[in-house]
């Protein structure tokens, strides 16, 4: 569950009484894997689930994540490096009000900070028991598979998650970060696997140029506009989605997230809802079973190109220059 909806410092969210309700009814259903970060919502995602969890903290995977700045204007308060991982980590825990935490990503690649400084910070809080597993999001898959192997030679604590935005219009990752996480025993957890909105259905062409202003949700579609989410290819993408919720009787916040949970490479999407009636939807996304035909027209129309070396290397010129006429053939 994905709790930078929680407090409405950001323009849209959930007040504190249903940011309650959200987590209550999550953990009824059974959940326990929470995400959060040190700068959701200005603090106030964190402080709130420090208040939420603190009669079920030992049952609940708290995920956290740093470098966004915490002070704008201050360089000291954001990026990467070791100042500002420890600082954000004791203000993380201060505003969850634990010992420890279970899971921290860094949130987004600085391209400055040295890979060997931030793996020898990381392992060092896992050594003092402030974290327990670390983890990556945002960032190159060529960084990550270095971090993955100078952890690996240093003897210091692996990255285990990979935080990758994903759904059906965002589908890039596939490339490189989702086949690098599988070689490299790094759990997939997908961000915005509802495409910010764009695959509920909620947009429609006039969203294309059109400004919306004055409400929570028109402020939320602005950001998303502002984002590119909101494109021709995009609603298209969404039209598939809204046609095939239609034949299942879902709607299409579950289609979309049962797309995402079909793939064995996803460990858990991340689901970020401001209402009750928003979050018992997005559980509704665990029944749903789809045809051949209907995930074969879901994969269709979000599908990217593989790009090179991928599509060359997947040709039947290259399989030929390899094998020949050859054929492998398994025998009992």
């Amino acid at each position: 569950m994905g709790a930078a909806t929680f407090g409405t410092e950001w323009g849209w969210g959930a007040e504190r009484d249903e940011a309650r309700k959200l987590f209550d009814r999550y953990v009824e259903r059974g959940g326990n894997f929470i995400d959060t970060a040190v700068t959701y919502t200005n603090g106030s995602s964190e402080r709130l689930l420090g208040e939420f969890t603190r009669d079920s903290r030992e049952s609940l995977v708290l995920a956290t994540k740093y470098s966004t700045m915490r002070r704008p204007g201050d360089p000291n308060s954001g990026g990467s490096h070791r100042k500002n991982l420890f600082a954000s980590v004791e203000a993380s825990l201060r505003q969850l009000n634990t010992d420890y935490i279970d899971l921290l990503y860094l949130h987004m690649w600085d391209s400055t900070t040295p890979v060997e400084e931030i793996l020898r910070g990381m392992d060092d809080l896992v050594r003092q028991g402030k974290v327990l597993y670390v983890a990556i999001s945002n960032a190159p898959a060529w960084q990550v598979s270095r971090m993955q192997t100078v952890a690996d030679l240093r003897g210091w604590s692996p990255l285990v998650a990979l935080q990758i935005e994903y759904s059906l219009i965002q589908r890039t990752g596939e490339r490189e970060l989702i086949p690098m996480a599988r070689e490299m025993g790094l759990g997939v957890v997908p961000y915005s696997p509802m495409g910010g909105g764009v695959l509920t259905g909620k947009y429609s062409r006039d969203d294309l140029t059109g400004k919306v202003t004055g409400s929570e949700e028109s402020s939320r579609k602005s950001h998303n506009q502002a984002l590119g989410w909101v494109t021709e290819r995009n609603l298209a993408v969404a039209d598939t989605v809204g046609e095939v919720a239609k034949e299942l009787g879902r709607t299409s916040a579950q289609v979309a997230l049962a797309w995402t949970l079909r793939n064995p490479d996803v460990t858990a999407p991340i689901i970020g809802a401001r209402t009750l009636t928003q979050l018992e939807d997005n559980l509704g996304a665990l029944e749903v079973d789809f045809t051949a035909s209907q995930l074969a027209r879901l994969d269709e129309a979000g599908a990217v190109d593989p790009g090179y070396p991928h599509a060359y290397l997947a040709s039947d010129l290259a399989r030929v220059q390899i094998q020949g006429d050859l054929k492998i053939e398994a025998r009992g």
